[in-house]
């Protein structure tokens, strides 16, 4: 791997919390999926993009300002990850709060809360 992380941190970074300003209440996405919504930085192939894009997702998630509702990304398997300085329990009273149930397993059903950047419908149908 050639990058351990975007070649402009800080513009990889307000790419992925413009997008991740416009998840709505009630919804989650991936780190991969909003690493998808985003081209791969100049320099940096398709490839090597798609194995780093949503580690660099979470680089940025870690350090989000206040305005970006971190607690609606979590991971491929519909887990919640650590943040922070923040244990597991805060993201997830957030996400309940908003209406996002939990299974017992700790996961998140993508199908029903997942969000698809496509459809302005809050109620929509996830891409998951």
């Amino acid at each position: 791997m050639r990058y351990s992380s975007p070649p402009d941190p800080k513009a990889f970074s307000e790419q992925v919390y413009a997008w991740v300003r416009q998840i709505p209440p009630g919804r989650v996405a991936t780190y991969g999926q909003i690493a998808l919504l985003i081209p791969p930085p100049a320099g940096v192939n398709a490839d090597e993009y798609r194995r780093t894009g949503a580690i660099w997702v979470g680089g940025a998630m870690a350090n989000a300002p206040e305005d970006v509702p971190w607690q609606r990304v979590i991971n491929s398997q519909g887990k919640i990850s650590l943040r922070p300085g923040l244990g597991p329990a805060a993201q997830r009273n957030l996400l309940e709060q908003e209406g996002v149930s939990f299974d017992a397993k700790d996961r998140v059903d993508l199908k029903r809360f997942g969000w698809d950047p496509h459809q302005a419908d809050a109620d929509q149908p996830s891409l998951f």
